[in-house]
């Protein structure tokens, strides 16, 4: 399959496998160039030439660390500076899965950084450029555990609570200027996450956990829904509806100049 036109370059970062790799293929089929971000260069090198030979679009590879600070520098250079990047996906991630009183603290500030202090730079790094052009995307991988912190490592909870904060956020401030933002909340999804987080994927019941073509492929539909939060697994869409109607509902008693009658402050 080749494209003769381009919808511009997406970066995707972690893209090596899992997640990463399929948002690579989907998008190079729907016709945009990609650049592929990822430690691991040798199955990064091996996935870029399978997909230029299979889709006909250019893409080029980098290797970084995103948690190396001159790694992660250089890629933020190249989102500021590259005119033809018009999306990025925020797909690099670390997970965990044991109690907070059972994890390696240095191991937690470390997914903390990835999953936070990366995402952001990167976003950061971009979003002025889009906005300036009046066209892009970000999409941004968090979880369902934003939503749902006491499934699993309420660090790891935390960090992507992180990720859809944001993203809501940024949907404020940039939609009017022509910048789509989405945050995808997998739930258990079948990549090699989840032995790196501490619990293997087999551990799991077959019934929770999804491929990744098939979230991939919702999280896309999604996007060209105009959906700024995705749920692939969510039955419901009037689930997530009534969630986000009751949360903004609070929004004006948030911040009074007295304490609720509740707490019998005189």
């Amino acid at each position: 399959m080749s494209t003769s036109t381009t919808k511009g370059t997406a970066l995707i970062t972690g893209a090596s496998t899992g997640i990463g790799a399929i948002y690579a293929d989907r998008l190079a089929r729907r016709g945009y160039d990609l650049i592929l971000v990822a430690r691991g260069i040798d199955s990064l090198d091996k996935l870029a030439a399978s997909l230029s030979a299979s889709t006909g679009r250019k893409v080029s590879t980098i290797k970084a660390d995103l948690n190396v600070k001159a790694d992660l520098r250089a890629v933020e250079q190249r989102l500021a500076s590259d005119d033809s990047i018009t999306m990025l996906v925020n797909n690099a991630g670390l997970g965990a899965t044991a109690p907070l009183l059972d994890s390696n603290i240095d191991d937690m500030e470390a997914m903390i950084s990835l999953n936070v202090t990366a995402l952001t730079r990167l976003t950061h790094a971009v979003a002025p450029r889009l906005v300036a052009r009046g066209a892009g995307a970000i999409i941004n991988i968090s979880s369902m555990v934003a939503v749902a912190p006491e499934v699993l490592n309420g660090i790891y909870g935390g960090s992507k609570a992180f990720v859809l904060a944001l993203t809501q956020s940024m949907h404020k401030e940039l939609s009017a200027k022509g910048v789509q933002v989405q945050a995808v909340l997998p739930g258990a999804i079948a990549t090699p996450f989840w032995g790196l987080a501490g619990t293997p994927i087999e551990h799991l019941p077959a019934e929770i956990v999804m491929t990744a073509d098939d979230l991939v492929d919702a999280a896309l539909a999604g996007f060209d829904q105009g959906e700024v939060v995705t749920l692939p697994s969510l039955p419901e869409l009037a689930d997530w509806n009534n969630f986000e109607a009751a949360r903004l509902a609070m929004g004006p008693n948030l911040s009074r100049v007295k304490p609720a009658v509740r707490y019998n402050v005189k």
